[in-house]
C-alpha cells in the first residue's frame, strides 16, 4: 500500500497532471462562485474533453474540479447570502451575519481553512477506509437509509432550539413541498396545479437560492447601505483571524469532518444533509447555542469542515463497489469507464495507485485553492463595504441565472420568487428558515425509502439490527434534546427569581 501511495503521488505530480488540475481548479472557481451552475454541471459539460486521457490526468481535472466547487461555492454565501452550491446553505446562517457585521475577511478565512482541514479528514478517511468499507456499504439497504433521513429529521428539532414549534412547522412545511411531483408509487401527480414543469418536483437549488439570498438582496435594496452597514471599521481585517480560528475550535472541525465523511459514504443521502447534521451537532454541542445563526464561528466552522470530507466520503463506495453516492459521483463512475477502469476489487488491487492518486488529488487542489484564494479575500471582502444600490442589480442577475441554470426553466425562477418571499416572511416574523430546507431535502427520501422498505421486506425491515441501532441513536439525540430544553427552562426560571428577588 506504500509503494501504491507514493506511485500514486508522484504520478499526480507529474507536469501533465498538474497542469490538468489547474485548468480544473480555475472552472471549478468559476463555477462555485456562480450560483446555481453546480459542480455536476461543469463535470458533465467537462466529461468529454478527458476522452484519451491516462485515468490520474482524467481524474486530476475532474476531480479536482470538483472539490474546489465546493470550497468556492462558500464565498458567494459569506459575502452575500447568496449559496455558490446547495452544499453551502449551511456556511450562509452563521458566515452572512458575520459579513454584515463587518467581519468578511475572517469568515472567509475560517471557512476556506476549514474547508482545507476538512478535505485533509475526508481523504484520510477514503485512504483508511479503503480495505475495509465495501462489507459496510453492501450491510445497508433501504430500510437502513430510510433511518438514516430520520436521523438527518431529528436534527430539525436541534436547530429550532428557542423555536422548537415554528422548527416542526417549518420542518412539516418543507416535507410537503418535497411532495410535489409525480408519486413514485402510484405514479399520479401531486400538488403540481397543471403545471406539467413541476412534475420532475421541485429542485433544491431555486428553493435555497430564493430562501437564503433573497431576502438579504431585498434588505440591501431597502436600507440603501452596504451589506457590513454601519461596522465600527471600514478596514479589512481578520484573515489570518479566521484561519487561526480553525486551529482554536479544531475538535469542531474535526467533528464535522468525520460526520460529512461517515454521512458522504451513504449512496443517495447527499452533502445537503451531511451539512445541516454537522451544524446541528454542532451547535447541540457548543457552550453558546444562542450565538448560532446570528454570526457564530463555530457554526461556520463546522459548515466548512464537512463541506470537502463529504467528497472524501462519497468515493469510497463508487470504488468498492461501483456505487455512486450523487449526481457528482454517478458522472466521475462514466470517467472510470471512459478510462477503462473497472470500479471494484481491481481499484482495491490492480489499479491501487490509481485510487491513492485521488486521495493525494483531494488533498492536492484544496491546498493550491486555498493558496489561490487568501490573496483574493481582502479585495472579495471589500466588496461588503460597497453600497447597496451599487451591489444589488448585479447580485440579482446572479439570483436570476442561479435558479434559471439548473433545469434551464422559468419556472424554477418563480420558485425562487417564492421561496424569497417565504424568506422575508421567515426573518420579518422571526421563523428558523434551516428546517424547512432540510425538510425539504430528506422528504423525498423518506418517502422513496419508506416505500422501498415496505416493499421489499413488509414491517419486518423494522427487526434489522441496524435499523434498531439507528433507532436508538434517534431515541439518545431526542432524549438528549429534552434533557438540554429542561436545562435551559430551569436556568431561565432561576434568573427571573433572581431579578424578581432584587
Amino acid at each position: 500500500m506504500l509503494d501504491a501511495a507514493l506511485s500514486g503521488l508522484l504520478q499526480v505530480l507529474s507536469p501533465n497532471s498538474m497542469m490538468l488540475m489547474m485548468i480544473g481548479i480555475f472552472i471549478g472557481f468559476v463555477v462555485g462562485i456562480l450560483p446555481g451552475i453546480g459542480g455536476p454541471v461543469a463535470l458533465a459539460l467537462m466529461l468529454p474533453f478527458t476522452f484519451g486521457m491516462q485515468p490520474i490526468e482524467v481524474f486530476s481535472f475532474l476531480l479536482g474540479m470538483r472539490v474546489v466547487t465546493s470550497t468556492t461555492g462558500d464565498i458567494t454565501a459569506v459575502l452575500f447570502g447568496i449559496p455558490g452550491e446547495a452544499t453551502s446553505a449551511a456556511t450562509v446562517l452563521d458566515g452572512h451575519p458575520m459579513a454584515r457585521k463587518g467581519q468578511a475577511g475572517r469568515a472567509l478565512g475560517a471557512v476556506l481553512m476549514s474547508s482545507l482541514v476538512g478535505a485533509v479528514i475526508g481523504a484520510a478517511v477514503l485512504a483508511v477506509s479503503i480495505p475495509i468499507i465495501r462489507p459496510i456499504v453492501l450491510a445497508f439497504g433501504p430500510p437502513e437509509f430510510f433511518m438514516l433521513t430520520v436521523v438527518g429529521l431529528i436534527f430539525i428539532a436541534s436547530l429550532s432550539r428557542g423555536q422548537m414549534l415554528k422548527g416542526m412547522i417549518m420542518g412539516c412545511f418543507g416535507l410537503l413541498v418535497a411532495l410535489v411531483g409525480i408519486d413514485p408509487q402510484a405514479g399520479i401527480p401531486r400538488y403540481v396545479f397543471g403545471q406539467l414543469e413541476l412534475w420532475d418536483g421541485i429542485g433544491i437549488v431555486p428553493i435555497v437560492i430564493g430562501l437564503f439570498g433573497g431576502p438579504e438582496i431585498l434588505q440591501l435594496m431597502l436600507s440603501k447601505e452596504s451589506i457590513a452597514g454601519n461596522a465600527a471599521s471600514r478596514k479589512i481585517v481578520g484573515v489570518w483571524e479566521g484561519v487561526r480560528d480553525t486551529f482554536r475550535h479544531w475538535k469542531t472541525v474535526a467533528v464535522a469532518g468525520i460526520i460529512g465523511s461517515g454521512i458522504g459514504v451513504v449512496p443517495g443521502v447527499g452533502g445537503s444533509v451531511a451539512q445541516f447534521i454537522a451544524y446541528g451537532h454542532a451547535k447541540q454541542t457548543s457552550k453558546h447555542p444562542e450565538e448560532f445563526g446570528k454570526g457564530s464561528i463555530e457554526g461556520l466552522l463546522a459548515a466548512g469542515g464537512n463541506n470537502n470530507a463529504k467528497d472524501g466520503g462519497s468515493l469510497i463506495p463508487m470504488i468498492a463497489i461501483g456505487l455512486p453516492g450523487g449526481v457528482g459521483t454517478a458522472i466521475l463512475l462514466n470517467a472510470f469507464l471512459i478510462s477503462g477502469l473497472n470500479p471494484g476489487p481491481e481499484m482495491l488491487t490492480t489499479h491501487l495507485d490509481v485510487t491513492f492518486a485521488m486521495v493525494w488529488i483531494m488533498i492536492i487542489a484544496n491546498i493550491l485553492v486555498v493558496l489561490i484564494s487568501l490573496p483574493l479575500l481582502k479585495p472579495l471582502a471589500r466588496l461588503t463595504f460597497t453600497e447597496g444600490p451599487i451591489l444589488v442589480p448585479g447580485l440579482m442577475i446572479l439570483l436570476v441565472l442561479g435558479a434559471y441554470a439548473e433545469n434551464n426553466s422559468l419556472v424554477d425562477v418563480w420558485v425562487m420568487l417564492v421561496a424569497s418571499a417565504v424568506g422575508v416572511a421567515c426573518l420579518r416574523w422571526n421563523w428558523p428558515r434551516a428546517p424547512l430546507l432540510l425538510g425539504v431535502v430528506l422528504g423525498d427520501l423518506c418517502e422513496r425509502y419508506l416505500f422501498l422498505s415496505n416493499a421489499l421486506y413488509g414491517w419486518g425491515w423494522i427487526q434489522r439490527p441496524l435499523v434498531i441501532l439507528l433507532f436508538a441513536a434517534v431515541v439518545a439525540i431526542v432524549f438528549k434534546i429534552v434533557w438540554d430544553m429542561r436545562k435551559q427552562a430551569r436556568r431561565r426560571h432561576a434568573v427571573d427569581l433572581k431579578e424578581v428577588g432584587s
